[in-house]
């Protein structure tokens, strides 16, 4: 009797939304394990379509790439960020936190990390975008609080000195995903993610002392000079 051979199981046809999704999915863990210089041919065979689909939706790598950063970056921006950073009833602790909080749930994401910093390492495009958002809706707004909280009325760009300070802190939260992601180093007693906003909040405890200490500290004035005494002793 003559076996039987088992039909090879035929590839689950999407609609075109869904599978459109499924590649950009699959393309976030596939460079996010491999980097952006991954190449597509593998791309495809780790989401288990053909090379010549994937070019259906997505004729170039850039193309994808783009729409990566879409996805993951551009995608993560609330608006509801900026309407607390913008509350004229909260106090710049309680606007940062908040905001750093809920901010870091999409950027301590392994996925988030590691692409950012591969593309960092490669042609720039990821964080250069990421960065121009965050320079126009992020970080006049963080400085514009930083200067009500320390007492300095100014409308002024944010100047040189007034960024870096920020990006101390800024980057200083990024440093605990970029431990855990790309380090895989563990972050001192956070084993639940309720420790993320205790160190967040020290951080901005420890940034908003700075700015008032060293940015926005009050000029000492030079004291009067007193008149000088005579040496000449007087004549008798």
């Amino acid at each position: 009797m003559r076996q039987r051979i088992p039909a090879t199981p035929t590839r689950k046809r999407l609609p075109t939304a869904e599978r459109e999704q499924q590649i950009v999915a699959g393309a976030i863990r596939f460079f996010s394990d491999r980097g952006l210089d991954g190449q597509l041919r593998d791309l495809a065979r780790n989401i288990g379509v053909t090379h010549a689909l994937l070019y259906h939706y997505f004729p170039t790598k850039q193309a994808l790439i783009e729409r990566v950063y879409t996805e993951l970056f551009e995608g993560l921006w609330k608006p509801e960020w900026e309407r607390i950073l913008d509350n004229p009833k909260l106090d710049a602790p309680t606007k940062f936190t908040r905001f750093y909080a809920d901010y870091t749930k999409a950027i301590f994401a392994r996925e988030f990390v590691r692409i950012l910093v591969f593309s960092g390492l490669s042609d720039h495009y990821i964080p250069d975008r990421f960065f121009e958002l965050l320079r126009n809706r992020l970080f006049p707004r963080l400085i514009r609080e930083t200067r009500r909280h320390c007492g300095v009325v100014s409308r002024a760009k944010p100047n040189s000195r007034e960024l870096e300070l920020l990006m101390g802190l800024h980057g200083g939260i990024f440093y605990i995903g970029l431990r855990r992601s790309v380090y895989e180093q563990a972050v001192h007693g956070a084993e639940t993610p309720e420790h993320d906003e205790t160190y967040i909040a020290d951080r901005i405890t420890g940034y908003l002392l700075s700015a008032k200490a060293i940015l926005y500290a009050p000029q000492k004035t030079p004291a009067a000079s007193a008149p000088a005494r005579s040496t000449r002793s007087r004549k008798a």
